[in-house]
């Protein structure tokens, strides 16, 4: 297996809901080390560049206004495997779906306020950290 990084949210109401070090804590047990993290407060513009890719869907004015309507937590995580562990640790993207014990299961309340986003391949992980992180703020350890 080689070392991976990907990005990862706590979305506005895994923020809202005061979930952050539980988040944090189980990317910790499940192996992977917060190189990078920062709270920001996405904008319009920032939120629409990030979603791009979903600019078609009919989702994607919803899905702007929930990354918008408040904080989120952007950290970038590095470990074997990272992409995959992450999406382990997070589970389904419907909660309904999602195994016991994940982030969502447990502190989601639907598909969309769905808690968390992790990327899903090594060609976003790089597009997604390099959006949101500058090399100098990244720090392997």
């Amino acid at each position: 297996m080689a070392v991976e990084q990907t990005l990862s949210i706590i979305k506005p109401d895994g923020v809202e809901k005061n979930v952050i070090g539980e988040c944090f804590r189980r990317f910790e047990k499940g192996g992977l080390k917060i190189i990078a993290t920062k709270m920001v407060h996405l904008d319009q513009a920032k939120a629409e560049g990030f979603y791009a890719v979903h600019k078609e869907r009919p989702f994607f004015a919803s899905l702007v206004k929930f990354m918008t309507r408040g904080p989120v937590v952007i950290s970038v995580l590095e470990g074997e495997n990272a992409i995959q562990k992450n999406r382990d640790i997070m589970g389904a993207t419907n909660p309904a779906e999602a195994a016991e014990g994940t982030i969502r299961k447990d502190f989601a309340s639907n598909i969309e306020e769905n808690t968390a986003h992790g990327s899903d391949g090594p060609d976003t992980a790089k597009f997604e950290i390099g959006y949101f992180f500058d090399a100098g703020e990244i720090h392997s350890r």
